[in-house]
C-alpha cells in the first residue's frame, strides 16, 4: 500500500531527512518494514512558532513504490551526430537526451570549461577586465554555474521537473534539492556538478569544443547543412562541421548570434523583457522582517522573499533573490556594467540580495524601435553601456534605497558584496525615467508591506538587465524547428523559451527528443 501524508514539525526537528523520516517513524507508529519517503518540505513562516510543512510517501507493500527514473547512457562514438550551441543547461542536458536516444552531441562552447573560466572571473573582480567569451554568463554550464543554481521552476508543464532534478542528483546533487519547496544547489557545489555531466557526455562519445564560437549557419534549399566555428583564442582558427541539426542553446545574452540571425535575414523577433537594479539589505534585516524576531536562531534558513505590484501602469517585482548571497559582476563586454546575484549552498554570507525589476514592452523602446527585431536588445544595452559611463569602470552605480525614493544624492554608501566596487551616483539620472518612477512607486508600497524594506541600511545597484532575453527566435510549436529553416532548433532562455536551470534543462530535453526523431529518419 502506498499513502501519503503530512506532517508539521518545528525547525529543529527536521535538520536532516534521517531526522525527519525518525520522527514519521517513531510517532506516525510505522513497522519496520515501511519505507518513508520525502516528497515535499515547505516552510511555512507565517505559523508561529515558524513550522515546516512535509509531505511523505508512506510506503508498506514492496510493490508499491513512487515514480523512480534510471538513465541509460551507451556509447555513441559511431551513432549519426547533432550539433549543440552553447554548454548551458539547455544544451548540456540536450546533450543527455541524445545519448539516450542514440544520437551523438557535438557541443560547441565559446567559453572555456569550469575550471579554466575560473580565472576569467577573478580578472573581473580584480582587474576589471572583461573577456567576452569567458566571464558569468559564458563559459561551461552557462549563466547559472557561478550565479546561484536555483532549480525552482514553474514550468511544470513543459516537462518532467523531477527527472530534471534527479539528473542533477545522479551527477551529484544533495539529494534533498528532490523534496525542497524551493531547491538550491549554490555556486560553490554547481560547477562539481557541471563537469560531471560533461564526464557522462566524453565518456559516452559525445564531444566538446571549448573555446569555439559560432559565426555561421550553413544552408541550402533543404535547411541546415553546416556551422562555420572560429576558435575564440585563435581567431584565425576556423572550421565547419557539417551537419543536419543544430540546437542553438545560446543563453540571453548572446547578442552577436542575434546579430548573426538578423544579418542573414533568419527571422528574430523583440521581445518584452525587465529591467532595474540589483537590492541588497543585511540578512539579519531580512530576517527580522519576514520572521518577525530579532534572531533566526540556528535551524532557520536565512529568509527569502518574492514581492510582486503595479506600478503606473506596469508590473515591478522581484527576481532571483539571494539570501546569503553576493552581487556579482554580469558584463559580457567592455564598456557596460550588469549586476546579478548568487549563493554558496550555506547561504551563509551576511547579505540578502534581489533583482527589482521593471518590465519593459516594445512601446518603452522609443527610437530604437527603428533597429527592427534588435530594438529591445540595443535599448537595453544602452542602459547598461550608461551605468557604465557614470563610474568608468566595471565598479556600479549605487544609492541607498530611502535617498533614492526621495530622490536624493547618497553622500556615502554602505557595506556592499559587489566585490569590483560601488560609486555613489543618483540612479533616478542613470535609469530611463519610467523604470526609476515606477521602482520608486513600487518601493512605497514594498515597504508598507515588509515594515523597514525601505531603509538606507539597503542600496540599490545599477543594472539589473538580463532577466531574460530582449529577443524571441520564433519556432514551430509542433517540431520546435525554426519556421523557415529546417533542422535548427531555437531553444531555451537565447530563444524567449525559458527561464532559469530547470525550465531550459526541461526546453533543451524537449528539442533533443524532437531532433533525435528527425534525424535518425534521415541518418543525419
Amino acid at each position: 500500500m502506498h499513502k501519503q501524508i503530512e506532517i508539521s514539525l518545528l525547525p529543529e526537528q527536521c535538520a536532516n531527512s534521517e531526522a525527519i523520516i525518525s520522527y514519521a517513524q517513531q510517532h506516525l507508529k510505522l513497522n519496520a518494514s515501511t519505507q518513508v519517503e520525502i516528497v515535499r518540505k515547505s516552510l511555512d513562516a507565517r505559523r508561529k512558532p515558524i513550522r515546516y510543512n512535509i509531505l511523505l510517501n508512506i510506503i508498506t507493500d514492496k510493490d508499491s513504490v513512487s515514480k523512480t527514473y534510471t538513465f541509460h547512457f551507451d556509447l555513441v562514438h559511431q551513432k549519426p551526430h547533432a550539433v549543440i550551441i552553447g554548454a548551458g543547461p539547455a544544451g548540456l542536458f540536450a546533450a543527455l537526451k541524445l545519448i539516450e536516444l542514440g544520437i551523438k552531441p557535438i557541443i560547441i562552447e565559446r567559453g572555456k570549461n569550469v575550471r579554466d573560466r575560473r580565472r576569467d572571473l577573478a580578472a573581473i573582480t580584480k582587474q576589471l577586465t572583461v573577456n567576452p567569451d569567458s566571464n558569468y554568463c559564458f563559459g561551461e554550464g552557462g549563466a547559472g554555474t557561478y550565479s546561484d543554481g536555483k532549480l525552482y521552476t514553474r514550468s511544470t508543464k513543459r516537462g518532467d521537473v523531477q527527472r530534471i532534478l534527479h539528473l542533477l542528483a545522479y551527477h551529484g546533487a544533495d539529494s534533498n534539492i528532490l523534496y525542497e519547496a524551493h531547491p538550491h544547489i549554490g555556486t560553490n557545489k554547481l560547477p562539481g556538478i557541471i563537469t560531471n555531466i560533461r564526464q557522462t557526455i566524453e565518456t559516452c562519445g559525445g564531444e566538446f569544443h571549448f573555446n569555439s564560437k559560432l559565426i555561421d549557419i550553413i544552408t541550402n534549399s533543404q535547411g541546415v547543412s553546416g556551422v562555420s566555428i572560429q576558435h575564440t583564442l585563435n581567431t584565425d582558427q576556423t572550421y565547419t562541421i557539417p551537419t543536419q541539426n543544430v540546437l542553438l542553446a545560446t543563453g540571453h545574452s548572446a547578442r552577436d548570434i542575434f546579430e548573426l540571425l538578423h544579418r542573414k535575414k533568419i527571422s528574430i523577433e523583440a521581445k518584452p523583457f525587465a529591467l532595474g537594479v540589483r537590492i541588497e539589505h543585511p540578512q539579519s534585516l531580512i530576517d527580522q522582517i519576514q520572521y518577525k524576531c530579532e534572531s533566526r536562531g540556528d535551524y532557520l534558513p536565512p529568509a527569502s522573499y518574492s514581492i510582486v505590484n503595479q506600478s503606473l501602469g506596469r508590473g515591478v517585482f522581484s527576481f532571483c533573490m539571494c539570501p546569503g548571497g553576493i552581487i556579482a559582476p554580469a558584463a559580457t563586454a567592455p564598456g557596460e556594467v550588469v549586476v546579478n546575484g548568487w549563493s554558496p549552498s550555506k547561504r551563509n554570507n551576511e547579505f540578502a540580495n534581489s533583482g527589482l525589476v521593471v518590465a519593459v514592452q516594445q512601446t518603452d523602446l522609443g527610437t530604437y524601435t527603428k533597429n527592427g527585431s534588435l530594438a529591445a536588445m540595443r535599448f537595453q544595452a544602452s542602459v547598461e553601456q550608461k551605468a557604465f559611463e557614470a563610474t568608468q569602470s566595471l565598479q556600479a552605480p549605487a544609492q541607498r534605497v530611502a535617498d533614492f525614493v526621495s530622490n536624493k544624492h547618497s553622500n556615502k554608501l554602505p557595506d556592499c558584496s559587489y566585490l569590483p566596487g560601488i560609486q555613489s551616483h543618483n540612479l533616478n539620472e542613470i535609469l530611463p525615467s519610467f523604470v526609476a518612477n515606477s521602482l520608486r512607486d513600487a518601493l512605497s508600497v514594498f515597504g508598507k508591506k515588509m515594515k523597514g524594506y525601505v531603509t538606507n541600511e539597503a542600496v540599490m545597484v545599477a543594472t539589473e538587465s538580463r532577466t531574460s532575453s530582449p529577443v524571441r527566435i520564433p519556432r514551430d510549436p509542433t517540431t520546435l524547428m525554426h519556421p523557415e529553416i529546417k533542422g535548427l532548433y531555437p531553444c531555451a532562455e537565447g530563444a524567449g523559451y525559458a527561464g532559469g536551470i530547470v525550465s531550459a534543462a526541461m526546453d533543451g530535453e524537449r528539442c533533443a527528443s524532437l531532433m533525435a526523431e528527425a534525424c535518425l529518419k534521415t541518418n543525419c
